[in-house]
């Protein structure tokens, strides 16, 4: 008889708790047994610091399709498609284009790297210069403030969808309790001023859905309008339970949420061809206008579709890519997603524009007339379109199905920006991550409400205006110089090759040292330049309402100098001492002892 016994490993802590080992032994005559011995379990992986090891993605398909779902948001079907066709078609591609290579993929690989790299949160990462920890809690703040207004547009979304589960649409005809004697059907209306301002799809938007005529403006919101509410709650819940357990669970939610959009986009676009006027209005779309590239405004609108459609700036790709293994590929990953996302903002323009041109035909009226961009768009005009359609019910479904879809990622990725971020910076709450998700999104709820009001329009309209404006232009030009010239660029390129084997070429670090942040420093001039007050249709908000909006967006500004002005005065020493401990890695505090500052040479500014 034979049989095979593993040595019990000596063990530090001989009181701890063992795991029994069953090894099955065989005779050559056919004869089993079964030896048993007790193993001490393995501890737990640490990170390269000796902390615990970070939980990572289930699949890297996770992440990529988080960052997809994040970045391809509302603002790609209602945004891009109409200032491509306002700005000369076609043609607007080329300085969306030009700007896209300058500063939308370098920052965007410069953050996915940042996070991989680091491990942390958006404020966590600032461990490698520690002054600029508070634009960390910059884009935290931005990210919280986005999202107590987002949510709402996906119960807008949501509302629209139950109501759509009828045989007649309710936006169809004036006939209802909420329209008023301007509305008009769209058989008896004989010119275009009829048409588009009192058609029976925007009462029932601004009078069946916002009630926004029980309100004479901000300084009357009235009641939260319980229906509002109800759907605002259901977007809560469903937010909760795709967040609580970090991305084990989001990483799965996201293969529908991310993937639904392009199978419903597809599908309105086989119909939408096939009606009369499409193509014409495809045509409007791609029509190439070149002596439009001499209007400024093009350009600058070019760089703020840039700016804002990629997500940089929010948080959430230094989150998701917190959560990534150490050695994966995050330059593939930022050219792949990167690109996606443009290619579905230029695919959706097809799908807008089909139907844009089906409704400027069926109406006798001109393109312009029709296209629009911003909620009136997907609310208004779209399911006007989808109304006179056979089977129009099914058709709104799908659609506003997308809607929800294209929704709910966007707003997971900005609340796991706010959650990641603040739990790694405040360790304790690792262990609470359920409850201070559900503290993060109760809080999101109680101040949405004041949005889903009967003038909760005007105080959706005012933080859409503020919230994430300057503000993230700001946010994004402090990170860049932060990373590319006081942490230093070299020093990053020798993080990314720890990580994927290669330095990043030439090409980036020119971009991320001096082509970035030339250009976000002229975003940010050119928005305080052009800055226009808030208002919705004729209103115009009171002086008050403007002083608390830039209230709002200074407060998420005001944190990069605040904390850098908190660091020098706790740090020890003289002022010189100090300064070089806030710029210097937290790893490398002491070289700092040692004379050894790398800020303080030459070299370090020099270098590319």
């Amino acid at each position: 008889m034979s049989s095979v016994i593993v040595p019990e490993k000596p063990s530090s802590n001989t009181m701890g708790p063992k795991e029994v080992e069953l090894i099955l032994v065989k005779e050559q005559n056919g004869v089993q047994f079964t030896s048993t011995t007790l193993v001490t379990p393995a501890a737990p992986q640490t990170s390269r610091s000796g902390e615990e090891e970070r939980e990572t993605w289930g699949k890297k398909i996770d992440f990529l399709l988080s960052v997809i779902g994040f970045a391809v948001d509302l603002a790609n079907v209602w945004r891009f498609p109409y200032l491509c066709y306002k700005n000369g078609g076609g043609a607007f591609l080329v300085p969306y284009l030009f700007f896209m290579l300058i500063a939308g993929m370098p920052l965007f690989y410069m953050e996915l790297a940042l996070g991989q790299y680091n491990r942390e949160g958006a404020a966590g990462v600032w461990k490698i210069c520690p002054i600029f920890k508070g634009v960390g809690f910059t884009v935290i703040l931005i990210s919280l403030y986005v999202g107590f207004y987002y949510n709402v547009i996906i119960s807008w979304a949501l509302f629209y969808l139950f109501s759509s589960f009828t045989w007649e649409l309710p936006w169809v005809h004036c006939n209802n309790t909420w329209n008023s004697p301007n509305c008009s059907d769209w058989a008896d209306n004989n010119t275009v001023s009829d048409i588009y301002t009192a058609t029976p799809a925007q009462e029932y938007f601004e009078r069946g859905v916002l009630h926004i005529q029980d309100s004479n403006g901000i300084d009357d919101l009235g009641r939260p309008r319980w229906q509002l509410t109800a759907c605002l709650a259901v977007v809560i819940v469903l937010l909760y339970f795709c967040l609580w357990k970090g991305v084990k669970t989001s990483g799965k939610v996201v293969w529908i949420t991310a993937t639904m959009p392009y199978l419903v986009l597809t599908v309105l676009l086989l119909r939408g061809v096939t009606l009369p006027g499409a193509i014409d209005g495809i045509k409007a779309y791609l029509s190439v206008d070149f002596l439009r590239l001499c209007d400024a405004k093009v350009w600058i609108e070019a760089a703020t579709q840039i700016c804002f459609s990629l997500g940089v700036g929010f948080g959430v790709l230094i989150a998701f890519s917190s959560y990534n293994k150490f050695s994966n590929n995050c330059y593939r990953d930022a050219i792949i997603t990167s690109s996606i996302n443009s290619l579905t903002s230029f695919f959706s323009g097809f799908v807008v524009f089909s139907f844009l041109g089906y409704m400027s035909h069926k109406h006798n009226v001109a393109l312009d007339k029709v296209a629009r961009d911003g909620a009136g768009l997907v609310f208004v005009i779209y399911p006007e379109a989808i109304a006179t359609l056979p089977g129009s019910s099914v058709w709104a479904v799908i659609f506003f199905i997308m809607l929800l879809t294209l929704g709910i990622d966007s707003a997971m990725g900005g609340m796991e920006s706010v959650i990641t971020g603040l739990i790694d910076e405040f360790k304790f709450l690792h262990k609470h991550r359920e409850l201070f998700t559900l503290f993060i999104v109760v809080s999101t709820f109680l101040i949405s409400l004041f949005c889903v009001t009967s003038g909760g329009m005007y105080v959706f309209t005012l933080l859409d205006h503020f919230a994430a404006g300057t503000s993230i232009l700001f946010g994004v030009l402090i990170e860049a110089i932060g990373i590319a010239w006081f942490y230093g660029v070299d020093r990053f390129s020798d993080d990314i090759k720890e990580m994927i084997g290669h330095r990043p070429g030439r090409y980036w670090r020119l971009c991320w040292k001096f082509v970035s942040p030339c250009f976000l420093l002229f975003m940010v001039v050119v928005s305080f330049a052009t800055f226009n007050p808030p208002n919705y249709g004729s209103y115009m908000f009171p002086p008050w309402a403007n002083m608390l909006g830039w209230c709002l967006a200074m407060s998420s500004m005001t944190m990069v100098p605040l904390y850098a002005i908190y660091k020098l005065c706790t740090l020890p020493g003289k002022f010189c001492h100090r300064l070089a401990y806030a710029i210097t890695p937290e790893t490398e505090h002491h070289l700092v002892d040692n004379g050894e500052v790398r800020q303080f040479t030459l070299r370090h500014w020099l270098v590319v």
